[in-house]
């Protein structure tokens, strides 16, 4: 298996299979210690200079020179390297992310769910129950979470992010709604201080209610046909275009699939030809059915790149349908 696939052993979740169908299933109420060691987070991040050989005119090899301005991270479990970063780098390590619940879950009542990495290590993240949900018509479950999620090679910021999961169909979206509402981001330039992040996330509480509030309006606003097609070709292609001549067309129609009754929970009161059925009609697209290299990637664009972009926008446009 390549370094880049998530093994059973690169991740760990409570209850019931995730969405992504990976990793290692643990009792609930686990200590931090084992969820550490069961999502693939028992090693730490080590540094070491840079090297290199320069060869001479004539080809002959130089001795080892190194570049004072940078620094090799590796995993200090297997050796492999991470990322070639600036002496500047601040490193958030494996066992912070999960630390950064252990007063949340004793205290506050968050449950991890699932936690692990991405990529051989580049991407670490954990995913925690906030105890907060909703109901729409025809019981249609959404539920709160914080999500914490860092990198080694600079490709995200450390980021505590709240979070949905629609229950029926295990869709993700995140909350961020307003100005980056109910989300927190600490550069690789700052050294990430999980004390300051938790009184930021203090605002963690109005946005859910004012994600919940969007998503109500949307299972509220009925879409017809000619609404849905406008608004997905607006997300996935040229607004100047006919359907027949959409570069991303099967997209288009796969979307339009999901929406129109072959999504899971599509055929709910407050899914069936409403706008919170079409943003989950993208969603589940996204997170379930979108081409990637395979699980890994298709996390990772999900959580923190183009998938998570769409989703976003599709949230957006859903909300202006709404209003």
């Amino acid at each position: 298996m390549a370094h880049e696939l998530v093994k059973s052993s690169d991740m760990a979740y409570v209850g019931a299979t995730p969405w992504h169908g990976l990793g290692n299933q643990l009792p609930e109420n686990q200590p931090i210690e084992v969820w550490q060691k069961s999502a693939g987070m028992d090693w730490e991040i080590k540094q070491t200079d840079v090297l290199f050989n320069a060869a001479a005119e004539n080809g002959s090899m130089l001795n080892l020179r190194s570049n004072k301005d940078a620094t090799v991270l590796y995993r200090s479990d297997t050796y492999e390297p991470l990322s070639v970063v600036s002496k500047r780098y601040k490193v958030v390590q494996p066992h912070d992310v999960l630390g950064f619940y252990r007063d949340l879950v004793s205290v506050s009542g968050f449950e991890l769910e699932t936690a692990g990495v991405l990529k051989g290590g580049k991407k670490l993240w954990a995913l925690a129950r906030t105890g907060d949900e909703m109901m729409l018509s025809g019981m249609d479950k959404v539920k709160g979470y914080l999500l914490l999620a860092t990198s080694c090679d600079g490709s995200l910021a450390t980021t505590a992010q709240f979070t949905s999961i629609r229950v029926v169909c295990n869709n993700t979206l995140q909350m961020a709604v307003g100005d980056n509402l109910g989300a927190v981001r600490v550069p690789h330039s700052t050294t990430f201080d999980p004390v300051a992040v938790k009184q930021s996330l203090g605002l963690g509480v109005t946005a859910w209610d004012e994600f919940s509030r969007s998503i109500k309006a949307m299972s509220n606003r009925p879409v017809n046909k000619f609404e849905a097609l406008k608004f997905l070709i607006e997300l996935f292609g040229d607004a100047d275009l006919p359907l027949q001549e959409q570069p991303n067309k099967a997209a288009i129609q796969k979307v339009y699939g999901l929406y129109a009754g072959d999504g899971k929970g599509s055929q709910m009161s407050s899914s069936a030809g409403t706008a919170w059925g079409l943003l989950n009609g993208v969603t589940e697209y996204v997170d379930t059915h979108r081409r990637a290299r395979n699980q890994d990637y298709r996390l990772d664009s999900a959580w923190f790149g183009q998938g998570s972009q769409i989703k976003q926008r599709g949230f957006e446009a859903a909300l202006a349908l709404a209003a």
